[in-house]
């Protein structure tokens, strides 16, 4: 005996079930590998420190590094485009909530789509209400410094290739192209 028959005793309906059911599957498969795509933006706060791309900063480290400022963070150049470990263990992380929450998300799918996923799921289920904050984060391009003046991603990375090329801490030139 099938899911579908229990509650679809027709065999339209219950073509209709099993294919809901296919259709959620396949889109919660890959979901989690998915997050490999992001990045962490070190000028970002909250949850917008995730986003796709590339953060301003690795794009002002790269670009010094074609102006031919020699740039070390620890990892060779081939790895800076890599998913760092923090996004790594994101993933993870989605991989076990998926797994812990399965029923909720396939509730969700079946009978409440008219509700948002990120409300139904996280505020409903996962999240204590403390840390629903962060569901409501947007991004609007500029970032809030600490003198209460606003700056846009431009203006923010002018300033960062500015320090770097300023403070030996983050660029150093070898001696051999002084």
């Amino acid at each position: 005996m099938e899911l579908g028959d229990v509650f679809c005793p027709s065999s339209h309906e219950q073509h209709s079930l099993n294919s809901r059911e296919t259709r959620l599957e396949e889109a919660l498969e890959n979901l989690c590998e998915r997050i490999l795509d992001y990045s962490v933006h070190a000028e970002r706060k909250g949850s917008l420190r995730y986003a796709k791309g590339q953060s301003q900063t690795m794009a002002t480290l790269k670009g010094l590094v074609q102006k031919g400022v020699k740039v070390d963070l620890g990892i060779p150049l081939e790895l800076w485009d890599e998913p760092s470990v923090e996004v790594t263990f994101l993933k993870k992380q989605c991989e076990t909530m998926l797994e812990e929450f399965e029923d909720v998300v396939g509730d969700w799918y079946f009978h409440h789509q008219e509700q948002p996923l990120q409300h139904f799921l996280c505020e409903g289920h996962v999240l204590p209400a403390s840390e629903t904050a962060c569901l409501q984060e947007t991004w609007t391009g500029k970032e809030k410094i600490t003198d209460g003046q606003e700056k846009t991603e431009e203006e923010e990375q002018d300033q960062e290739e500015e320090e770097m090329t300023n403070t030996p801490v983050h660029s150093q030139h070898d001696p051999e192209d002084l």
